[in-house]
């Protein structure tokens, strides 16, 4: 099966991510979309297995493999995460919703160490800029203040929301170079301060509930496992007449 065809006939949840998501889009913002599939199970029965991701059909779309996409999440990527909680979702199945009801599931303190961790960096590139070109890339310190953000109001509240709300126009000023990077700076410094204290005392549990997260993936690849397809005709006789896992 080419990636093309798990994306179009096996996405189980999609959606906008970006400035579109985060309450930060312009006239001339793209739509970045982003997906989750789920390969058949069959397919996993090969030597070639499916892929992890697909990058496309679509401009600016990228899709991940449940399974990729649910070790990303409870590594708490920052990406992954926010994609979870995006307020625009284009499609979404059963499995999908399932997907989404376990979002409790992969958020933790851990939050606080991959948010702080690329935001770091994300700041050294920044200061790269200003070394070589004499200036920050403004959206890229826009977006940096904006995760900074988002994981010190995660860590207080034990809840990701990815739209910046009424903080947009501040952080506007930011993308259009209105704001002297000396206060840039300062707001970053602030608020990577505020993280580390909110994940002191964040309501949060100190890891993900990884053993809530396996057993939904076992149980939605079971389901496709018993469904009719074309994947593997021989070995879909088996499963049906003696069960997963019997010999």
């Amino acid at each position: 099966m080419d990636p093309e065809t798990l994306v179009r006939d096996h996405t189980i949840y999609a959606c906008v991510m970006g400035s579109r998501a985060f309450g930060l889009a312009t006239d001339d913002s793209d739509t970045d979309r982003r997906g989750v599939f789920l390969a058949p199970t069959p397919l996993f029965w090969r030597f070639d297995k499916p892929p992890t991701h697909v990058d496309g059909p679509l401009e600016e779309q990228f899709s991940w493999e449940l399974e990729r996409f649910c070790e990303l999440a409870l590594r708490a990527n920052p990406n992954i995460l926010e994609c979870l909680h995006s307020p625009l979702v284009e499609h979404v199945d059963d499995t999908g919703r399932e997907l989404l009801a376990l979002r409790g599931a992969f958020l933790s303190r851990q939050v606080h160490e991959t948010f702080t961790r690329y935001a770091l960096g994300q700041r050294k590139k920044l200061e790269a800029d200003i070394r070589v070109h004499g200036a920050p890339r403004w959206k890229h310190a826009m977006h940096l203040l904006r995760l900074l953000a988002s994981a010190r109001d995660t860590l207080r509240t034990g809840r990701l929301t990815i739209d910046v709300g009424d903080r947009r126009e501040a952080l506007l000023e930011v993308k259009r170079g209105e704001v002297p990077w000396s206060q840039v700076e300062c707001r970053m410094t602030r608020l990577a301060s505020e993280a580390e204290e909110a994940a002191r005392r964040s309501p949060l549990p100190d890891r993900p509930d990884r053993r809530l997260v396996e057993e939904f993936l076992i149980r939605v690849r079971r389901a496709s496992a018993l469904q009719p397809g074309p994947y593997d005709e021989g070995v879909q006789g088996v499963v049906s007449a003696r069960g997963v896992g019997q010999g």
